[in-house]
């Protein structure tokens, strides 16, 4: 069940068009790409609320999903944009690995993982990697 996003209760500025972090590739940078993409979510919430509640709590699973991701398979910083589209939010994760995602078997009994990027698959309207010299970009975009 959805619940509703904490919503910033100052008075609504100029709506939030982007937002960049980025991170050293750390574990806890994981929570931290998570809370960037709050503050995010909550600006860009004074002047457009979201059209359903769950794009709100979708775009933050998305995000922690990619930063994971790259805090296990890519060694190094990460970096994480964020903006306004006409119709939902596009979020951009760089890292350095040049190995594009791949979905791996899920075992229920077993652990290990292995659903993420099927999540990231069925949440987003698109999904696309760019591989480039330094790593690749993932680029998604979501409904809000």
């Amino acid at each position: 069940m959805a619940r509703e996003p904490h919503r910033d209760e100052r008075a609504p500025a100029e709506e939030i068009r982007s937002r960049h972090a980025d991170f050293e590739g750390e574990l806890g940078d994981v929570t931290s790409a998570r809370t960037v993409a709050e503050e995010f979510l909550n600006a860009l919430a004074r002047t457009s609320p979201p059209a359903a509640l769950e794009h709100w709590d979708d775009i933050l699973l998305v995000v922690t999903e990619l930063a994971a991701n790259a805090v296990q398979y890519a060694p190094g910083p990460f970096g994480l944009t964020m903006r306004r589209t006409h119709d939902g939010v596009h979020a951009m994760l760089r890292d350095t690995s040049t190995t594009s995602p791949t979905p791996r078997p899920f075992h229920a009994g077993k652990g290990g993982g292995g659903i993420g990027w099927y999540l990231i698959q069925t949440l987003c309207d698109e999904v696309s990697v760019v591989p480039h010299d330094q790593g690749k970009d993932i680029h998604v975009f979501l409904p809000w």
